[in-house]
């Protein structure tokens, strides 16, 4: 039998189905899927849409980050610019460009098959983001093959799949997602050059290939989001020459080629957007955006060390249930190459996020893999802690389906005012088998039990995101608005804004939409044409006192009711349409 984390499952063949059972339900699958790799990625990939999918045409743009995201993107397709970056009128420089071309690549390209309206669809920027995402579920599985049998990799793989966090990153617009393919396949060849991957030791061409992997993948995530990814990588490595007081295995990623290779990728953009905006983009990107999340709370996000531990328990489920009952077996592991390599990949990052005063979930997204793998690994060589209060754990299965389920049900009720009766098939269903991956966990092992979470996390997938949140027209008041806007019976509609400023407003309505106040938007009006103003409840006195001063004729749309999710409060917006001058 393998040693969980030896490095020697770099080898495995067919032959890993030694620890096959009895063909039946999700087992079989995972029977089929070792046989072969191809079966494997197709098995992934089958499954990752089932998670991703749901909701990801249906729901609106989600504000802040995925509105400004696409909306800077949608500039750079109307403007032609490939070089700055901007929202309206305003530089954004919080992160390199890679992101915007990515999606200005697929708008463009659905533009050119006649896809109407391409440039307001926000499920086509999107993609990059389902994309990055199913590509770290397989390089997830392809990092893991260097530690781990077929099998393990492959409920590795299927862990990132039905992770709460990569399925809300994949179904956003923004860096998050292909970012952290970009690590998983950084940290998958450094992998094999620790562990001592032959291929890695090869002359030629060949050689050449994971190396090659190694720094495109830096260069790539650099351009995504800045020296992220080269944190993660350089803790990772430092860590293992601390303990192993040695580095001479980093000589098998090629590094003086590797780093001209990798400036040679990155340096042109930076170069453009210097000659474009000198020192601007790192006083913006590294000064204001990276480094002052260090010391404060930036947006409101801050939080005490230990907020990701305990969010752990939410964003990785349902592969987190067994997370407590692997950790006896991971440290008696640690001092196995591979489990100390994987645990270099986690702790040094996960102390950092944890210091740091701004908190979001995603953060420690790039850590989820090493953890995958972990407990995958333990669980292949059935080595859980059998201790009374750590198996009691496995209730973790069944409670959350239920909160989850209740609670999307009752949102649907209370905020969609509909009682939802599709919902409720896919909610049992997944309360239903998060009670049996509960219930039979000690009879049927934990390979059963993971593989009925992972069902039951698509089947509340689906509730959530294809069913209920697609129905709770009043957390979208942009998507009413902008479609107001976008219908009006005649040319060139403009839109002004008082009081209601977030960017899915101006994504929505077109990138000329005026964010004002009351009096302001009184204005906008008086210059005539095809022109809107909406105008939140609060500034709706100061709209009327300077329509009246002026003697602005307007005539009343709609009046929109919503909450504003971005700031968690009710709205009232009031559409009015100019009717030319007096």
């Amino acid at each position: 039998m393998v040693r969980p984390f030896s490095g020697k499952g770099m080898t495995t063949t067919a032959n890993d189905q030694r620890f096959a059972w009895p063909a039946n339900g999700l087992v079989g699958a995972v029977d089929f899927a070792v046989a072969s790799h191809a079966r494997a990625v197709a098995v992934l990939v089958v499954v990752a849409l089932l998670a991703f999918l749901p909701g990801f045409f249906q729901i609106p743009p989600i504000d802040r980050d995925e509105a400004r995201f696409a909306q800077a993107t949608k500039q750079m397709v109307e403007s032609g610019d490939y070089i700055d970056i901007r929202y309206q009128k305003e530089i954004r420089y919080k992160k390199p460009v890679g992101i915007y071309w990515l999606q200005a690549g697929v708008v463009k390209v659905a533009e050119t098959l006649g896809v109407p309206n391409a440039r307001t669809k926000i499920w086509l920027y999107r993609i990059p983001s389902l994309l990055g995402a199913i590509g770290a579920v397989l390089l997830t599985y392809w990092a893991a093959l260097a530690f781990v049998s077929r099998r393990a990799a492959l409920l590795a793989g299927l862990m990132m799949a039905s992770s709460i966090l990569l399925g809300v990153e994949a179904r956003l617009a923004k860096t998050d997602a292909m970012l952290l393919a970009t690590v998983v396949a950084a940290m998958g060849v450094m992998a094999r050059a620790y562990l001592g991957d032959p291929r890695m030791q090869r002359t030629g061409p060949a050689g050449w290939t994971l190396p090659a992997i190694f720094w495109t993948a830096l260069a790539a995530g650099v351009l995504l989001k800045g020296p992220l990814i080269l944190m993660f990588v350089g803790l990772a490595a430092a860590t293992l020459f601390m303990l192993d007081r040695s580095a001479r295995w980093c000589l098998a990623l090629r590094p003086l080629p590797g780093v001209v290779w990798m400036v040679a990728l990155v340096l042109p953009w930076f170069f453009a957007i210097v000659s474009r905006a000198g020192d601007s983009f790192f006083a913006e990107s590294l000064g204001h955006d990276m480094l002052a999340k260090v010391a404060s709370s930036q947006e409101a996000h801050g939080a005490p060390p230990g907020y990701y531990l305990v969010l752990f328990w939410l964003t990785f489920w349902p592969a987190a249930t067994l997370a407590a009952m692997a950790a006896p077996a991971v440290w008696a592991a640690r001092r196995e190459k591979g489990a100390k390599f994987l645990l270099a990949w986690i702790v040094p990052a996960w102390i950092v996020f944890e210091l740091v005063v701004t908190k979001l979930p995603h953060y420690v997204l790039p850590l989820y893999p090493a953890i995958a793998i972990l407990i995958a690994g333990i669980v292949d060589q059935r080595v859980l802690s059998r201790v009374p209060w750590l198996v009691r754990g496995a209730s973790w299965w069944f409670v959350l389906p239920v909160i989850l389920a209740i609670g999307g049900i009752a949102g649907l009720m209370i905020y969609g005012r509909q009682i939802g009766l599709l919902a409720w098939p896919f909610a049992a269903g997944a309360v239903i088998l998060g009670l049996f991956a509960w219930r039979l966990y000690e009879a049927d092992g934990a390979e059963r039990s993971l593989l009925r979470g992972v069902a039951a996390s698509v089947l509340i997938a689906i509730t959530l995101y294809a069913v209920v949140v697609p129905s709770l027209q009043a957390l979208f008041p942009s998507a009413v608005l902008g479609r107001i806007v976008r219908v009006a019976d005649c040319a060139n509609p403009v839109a002004a804004s008082a009081g209601y400023h977030e960017p899915s407003l101006v994504f929505l309505a077109g990138t000329t939409t005026r964010l004002t106040d009351g009096a302001g938007a009184a204005d906008f009006l008086r210059q005539g044409g095809c022109r809107f103003a909406l105008v939140e409840g609060r500034h709706e006195r100061s709209f009327l006192r300077r329509a009246e001063a002026i003697g602005l004729r307007y005539a009343p749309v709609s009046r929109v009711e919503g909450i504003n999710i971005a700031i968690g409060r009710q709205i009232s917006m009031a559409v009015y349409r100019s009717e030319g001058l007096p």
